[in-house]
């Protein structure tokens, strides 16, 4: 795990200072991402940003679990989840 971590606030601040953009427009832009992210999760849409990241809607089955209080097994059900996939530059970043 890191010991380290970036806020959306600290990550706004960077970009801005590194592109000479206002935080309130380097902020619209990450909202309006993580808008379009949710969206197009939301719709089933793969989105993929070639060598960063790819996000994608993944289906789960339906299951038998147990209850861990009481041990009684019971029955899950079938859904979705979210599927964050590294790129290749994200990955030789985190090894530098």
């Amino acid at each position: 795990m890191a010991d380290k971590s970036l806020n959306k606030t600290e990550l706004v601040a960077k970009i801005a200072a590194s592109t000479n953009q206002s935080q309130a427009t380097v902020d619209a832009v990450l909202g309006g991402l993580f808008d379009e992210l949710a969206s197009a999760v939301s719709a089933g849409v793969k989105v993929s940003i070639p060598g960063w990241l790819a996000v994608e809607r993944t289906h789960r089955a339906a299951r038998t679990g147990r209850n861990p209080q009481t041990g009684a097994t019971i029955e899950i059900a079938a859904g979705y989840s979210v599927k964050v996939s590294a790129g290749s530059k994200l990955k030789a970043a985190a090894k530098a």
